[in-house]
């Protein structure tokens, strides 16, 4: 059994951009597991409507 290892899980999610409003999209988190607990996320991109990436800190959470 690992101590340490690293999972990729995408998610769809809406945000909320200011240019566009609201927004579906799928959002990718990169998470480092200890024992199989979540101890700390790496990396949070999504993927664009072209189909670039981008990182998450440029649109916010919808609730």
């Amino acid at each position: 059994m690992k101590l340490f290892y690293i999972k990729r899980n995408t998610k769809t999610e809406n945000r909320y951009s200011p240019k566009m409003g609201r927004l579906i999209t799928r959002v990718t988190y990169i998470k480092k597991y200890f024992f199989g607990f979540p101890v700390k996320i790496l990396h949070k991109y999504r993927e664009s409507y072209y189909g670039e990436v981008k990182n998450c800190e440029d649109c916010n959470l919808f609730i």
